[in-house]
């Protein structure tokens, strides 16, 4: 039986579990959405937590089989949003009672991680970069529903030392997405259904400065811009197309006024709103930029089992 490190992540959209090997291959990333109601734009806590309750159950049972030939010598699991005073949130809560029993059954040690710096590993895994990345550091954003951020990220023996530098001062990309979207008739979560309409859209894209001061941004504007348009056109193909114009460009204007206040330096691009190709080709032109593929640029636990490893290998208690 060859050896394995597991990872669980139970953020406020998906109950995810995942499997690396002893070289640091990503060989299991299972997902389960939480459902959300038709016209919603989001979940509660506390039906996050339900629902994380349910799925687990369903998922464990994939990751016994994804283990047919490894035997688990640690486990990784995301706790809290990010290394930070005061975060916290409930859904984690989930993730960390079924990790713990999982652990406590195989009589194995148990790694505690945050959910931000797991996407951080599992975009440097996925982008190839990952032991170019590690000796240095670097900037990093996060962007998702929950969060947009950029960071500077000094990689340590186990996980990260983030050093938050900029975020938005309202709402954040994925939110802006997502609320357009709904308005529009869309399914939550909406950034597939609405890149698929950006990329059909063949007119003329509606500018609009955007609202960045050094690594700060303001995002309401998009939302509110985007269905004005959509009230006068019902054009729901120039809406998408705006609304992705609109982040993008905020998105370069922080990335410039991070490397101008830090230096040159690579730049990593993660979280689900990331997963938009659209945007990857235009910061792609611009910058050093790496970016992980969708299945770990969306919330997932393989950058914490990878986490696992690397804390398990480097002696971590």
């Amino acid at each position: 039986m060859k050896p394995c490190f597991v990872g669980f992540d139970t953020s406020n959209y998906t109950t995810s579990c995942a499997v690396c090997d002893e070289q640091g291959n990503v060989v299991a990333n299972l997902k389960i959405p939480l459902p959300v109601a038709e016209g919603q734009r989001g979940l509660r806590q506390s039906d996050a937590v339900f629902a994380h309750t349910k799925n687990l159950p369903v998922i464990t049972k994939e990751l016994s089989l994804a283990l047919n030939g490894y035997t688990p010598v640690a486990v990784g699991v995301s706790v809290r949003p990010r290394d930070a005073e005061g975060s916290y949130m409930p859904c984690f809560l989930s993730g960390r009672a079924a990790a713990g029993a999982f652990a406590a059954a195989l009589d194995i040690p148990i790694y505690e991680v945050s959910h931000q710096n797991g996407h951080v590993m599992a975009a440097l895994y996925s982008s190839g970069r990952a032991d170019e990345l590690m000796e240095k550091p670097f900037l990093a954003f996060h962007v998702s529903g929950g969060t947009t951020e950029v960071l500077r990220v000094t990689p340590n023996r186990v996980s990260f030392d983030i050093e938050l530098i900029g975020e938005t001062d309202d709402i954040n990309a994925g939110q802006a997405i997502d609320r357009v979207g709904v308005a529009m008739g869309l399914s939550f979560p909406c950034g597939r259904e609405l890149e698929a309409l950006a990329a059909s859209y063949e007119g003329k894209i509606y500018k609009h400065p955007v609202t960045v001061r050094d690594c700060r941004c303001s995002l309401s504007g998009a939302e509110n811009i985007a269905l004005k348009i959509y009230r006068e056109t019902q054009d729901k193909s120039a809406v998408a197309a705006f609304v992705f114009d609109f982040i993008c460009k905020t998105l370069i204007k922080m990335t410039e006024n991070a490397i101008e206040k830090y230096g040159e330096s690579p730049v990593l691009y993660a979280g689900g709103v990331m997963s938009n190709r659209l945007m990857r080709g235009e910061l792609s032109k611009r910058f050093d930029a790496s970016f992980a593929e969708p299945a770990f640029s969306a919330d997932n636990a393989a950058g914490i089992a990878l986490l696992c490893r690397r804390a398990k290998f480097n002696g971590e208690k």
